[in-house]
């Protein structure tokens, strides 16, 4: 364990401002802060709470990579940055990928209803989230897309738009009507 790694409240110096400020922002969901700073610092993920702060989507990778048309990292994180413009990050254990997005995204009527391959995680779930210093497709748990500043969030909207695209792909190339 390196000494920077000791330190408890101290975030490593090759964190960006911009880093601290969203590592701020994102431990106002943890119910232990201290807690969650080790889980950091140890483990590179915290357990974190949804529905208070923001909540999440959760989309399986195969809906993700049929709305980018393709399953490359690299251009999946720019279809995603691109697409949804805001806070994204992948679960490459799970093939999976989670949205941050306003609370009010639980009553829109499109996650109303859970699906196996997308839905909505507000009030009452807890994710492991990444350290926001993990931005590197080679780690197992990563942001593909960085937020730009505390509290901006994916709308309902444009989450919503990516998995329909996802799904209409999918059942076109199944050949299915």
């Amino acid at each position: 364990m390196t000494t920077t790694q000791n330190r408890a409240s101290k975030p490593p110096a090759e964190f960006t401002e911009r880093q601290r400020a969203l590592r701020q922002w994102l431990l106002m969901a943890a119910d232990n802060l201290s807690t969650a700073q080790r889980e950091w610092r140890e483990e590179g993920v915290a357990l974190l709470r949804c529905g208070g702060l923001w909540g999440v989507v959760y989309i399986e990778a195969p809906l993700v990579y049929a709305a980018a048309g393709t399953d490359a990292a690299a251009a999946v994180d720019r279809y995603l940055a691109r697409t949804l413009r805001g806070p994204v990050f992948a679960n490459l254990l799970r093939h999976s990928y989670y949205v941050l997005t306003p609370t009010s995204t639980g009553h829109h009527l499109a996650w109303a209803r859970p699906r196996d391959d997308a839905y909505y995680m507000g009030a009452g779930h807890y994710l492991a989230v990444p350290t926001p210093a993990r931005t590197d497709s080679g780690q197992r748990r990563y942001w593909c897309v960085e937020a730009d500043r505390p509290g901006a969030l994916v709308s309902a909207d444009a989450v919503t738009a990516l998995v329909r695209t996802g799904r209409d792909r999918l059942v076109s190339e199944s050949g299915e009507h």
